[in-house]
């Protein structure tokens, strides 16, 4: 099996293994865009041109990953996902100044106590070392420069540190809220 840059420089020439790298991908992107996006026609517009973006940009891949094309592809997908964002801004601002649209009140959502029920038990199931990198990513702001330095490690591992812990408290929530229901 090849690894995801033998299939990129194998894409220079040969597009049957762009198709393979696209299989292995595929699914993530998608899911990466529909998380965001909220909407299947959007998530399966912006995966078709992440992917259309990789393809163009195939020849310029570097390995620097040992072998993954993940965090390449995933870089690829942010970017195109935010410069969506600013198209849709611009476009409605447009429409908006043009009279075309009428400018939305931003809809205003009261927490209530119910949303902190399990989460003091949830928190309490990370390791130290998650439970303070998320407070400085989450409740402190901070970039994941300044959450490393706190932390007196490396921005890469304060990424895994924040990543692996938010997932285990959704993780634990979902199953909470899917017992209650």
């Amino acid at each position: 099996m090849s690894t995801d840059a033998e299939l990129l420089v194998a894409a220079r020439t040969d597009p049957t293994a762009f198709r393979e790298l696209y299989e292995r991908y595929a699914p993530r992107v998608h899911g990466f865009h529909l998380a965001r996006a909220c909407d299947p026609h959007a998530a399966h517009d912006l995966t078709a041109e992440t992917f259309a973006q990789a393809w163009l940009a195939r020849r310029r891949f570097r390995d620097e990953a040992g072998g993954s094309a993940g965090p390449w592809l995933f870089a690829i997908a942010r970017h195109v996902l935010s410069a969506s964002v600013r198209r849709r801004r611009i476009e409605r601002s447009a429409c908006e100044k043009l009279g075309l649209l009428l400018p939305r009140e931003p809809e205003v959502v009261q927490p209530t106590e119910a949303w902190l029920e399990g989460l003091d038990e949830a928190l309490a199931g990370l390791t130290q070392g998650e439970h303070d990198a998320i407070r400085l990513r989450v409740l402190g702001d901070l970039e994941y420069d300044e959450v490393a330095r706190e932390l007196r490690t490396t921005p890469a591992a304060a990424r895994v540190r924040v990543h692996r812990g938010l997932t285990k408290l959704r993780n634990r929530l979902t199953q909470r809220t899917e017992a209650a229901g």
